[in-house]
């Protein structure tokens, strides 16, 4: 075996080793990208890189979205929009059985339109709808279920975080990787909602109905989901329409939920301040990530490997004549499997230079999979017992974590379910990206 090749797999085991030992995985990440760099091509190398490469990556201008994407999300988190958002959804579903756990979804989906982090989504909503769910009687494990499910679509509806990173690691169109996570997200809503009313049909202990509301009152409280659809036009109204570009609308974003914020009287300086304390910690940590992956994606580079492993499985598909979407499928059950173990961000930053040259030699479109990976990085972040949206709503709600994990499981089956869909009709992701 090659040399360099030999270096590239102990590097990718020793990084999985100090991954389960726990480790900082930026951190890690980092470490074996330099070191092995220098093993590759010697550390003077290695050591200049090391001195430039993190300027070029955080100067890189696409980058600027992440911390006004952020800084946005946490402006809407800080005003209290998301409280308006559920409390309209729950007045018009609160006649449905299990309406309050559907009304939630519903407005995580608002929510996502204009946020773009899962994290932020499930903590908004966990204080928000969590006590009321369990004032109404709903069993706790299933609210809590209902809500840290809800908050994935943070990063799938656009504006996307999950999508502005694949965008930026793989060159592609950001612009259309937010398009193309529209029917996706809508019909991953949709999925969840049906999942909701079997399971109360199945139990109805675990949500009981509630009070039904005068069409007026369901009426006059739809005018508070007004902001956000205004905020959500002029987002990705001006993306579509040219008037500004996928990068600069994070910033156009934030602009235009400070002026609303304003308006209604939601936001003020001391708010304001606190959203910027958290988005500065929150795109600081993201850098981090990326400024790592992009050392450790250097490492596998220069040794080859990812070249090498797309060689042997293209050449595997041709000799055995094995489908293209079996390999998919392959790929998908190993992003599931390890992320109920690994955090699923970082498996899919240190993985993506290996499995993207594959998808991509399969004849595969980058943009539909990147929906695809954005989908599996959802579904990874409630899969227990290492779901990083389990852990957060548990300590935003102050729940216990096991009983969070007695719920996900049938939300989990819909995700599995939707993944499937969405790998056998591209064309839900392709179609309004074509368009463009």
């Amino acid at each position: 075996m090659d040399q360099n090749l030999l270096i590239g797999i102990l590097g990718i085991v020793l990084l999985i080793i100090l991954m389960f030992l726990r480790q900082w995985v930026s951190v890690v990440m980092l470490f074996i990208g330099i070191v092995g760099l220098g093993i590759v091509n010697g550390f003077p190398n290695a050591l200049n890189i090391a001195g430039t490469l993190p300027y070029s990556q955080a100067a890189n201008f696409s980058l600027a979205c992440i911390p006004t994407f952020v800084f946005m999300g946490c402006m809407i988190s800080i005003s209290g929009i998301g409280a308006d958002l559920y409390d309209a959804a729950s007045k018009w579903l609160s006649r449905v059985r299990g309406g309050l756990a559907i009304a939630t979804v519903v407005a995580c989906g608002f929510f996502a339109a204009i946020c773009g982090d899962s994290v932020a989504t499930a903590v908004t909503f966990g204080k928000v709808s969590f006590p009321e769910m369990r004032r109404h009687g709903y069993k706790s494990s299933f609210a809590a279920a209902s809500i840290v499910s809800g908050g994935t679509i943070g990063i799938m509806i656009p504006p996307s975080v999950g999508f502005i990173i694949y965008g930026i690691l793989t060159e592609q169109s950001i612009g259309k990787l937010f398009m193309a996570g529209f029917i996706p997200g809508i019909s991953q809503v949709l999925f969840y909602a049906v999942t909701i009313y079997i399971v109360c049909r199945m139990r109805p202990e675990y949500a009981p109905t509630t009070q039904s509301y005068p069409f007026k009152e369901k009426l006059k409280s739809t005018r508070l989901i007004i902001p956000v659809i205004v905020i959500f036009l002029f987002i990705m109204g001006g993306i579509y329409g040219g008037f500004f570009s996928a990068t600069e609308a994070g910033a156009m974003g934030a602009v235009a939920v400070l002026v609303v914020g304003f308006i209604m009287r939601r936001l003020d300086i001391k708010k304001c301040g606190s959203a910027l304390q958290e988005s500065l910690l929150t795109s600081g940590m993201v850098f981090f990530i990326i400024i790592s992956a992009f050392f450790f994606l250097r490492f596998i580079t220069a040794t080859g490997l990812a070249q090498k492993l797309s060689e042997i499985i293209i050449e595997f598909q041709a000799t055995y004549n094995v489908p293209s979407v079996v390999i998919v499928i392959i790929i998908a059950l190993f992003y599931l499997i390890t992320g109920c173990f690994l955090d699923a961000l970082a498996v899919i930053l240190l993985t993506l230079p290996i499995i993207f040259p594959i998808v991509m030699a399969l004849g595969y479109d980058p943009i539909w999979w990147g929906v695809i990976m954005v989908r599996l990085l959802e579904t990874s972040m409630i899969t227990p017992p290492f779901g990083l949206n389990l852990f957060v709503l548990s300590k935003a709600i102050n729940h216990p974590l096991e009983d969070i994990y007695k719920g996900v499981a049938p939300f989990i089956v819909s995700d599995v379910l939707h993944i499937t869909l969405l790998i056998a009709v591209p064309q839900l992701s392709l179609l309004l990206p074509n368009m463009m």
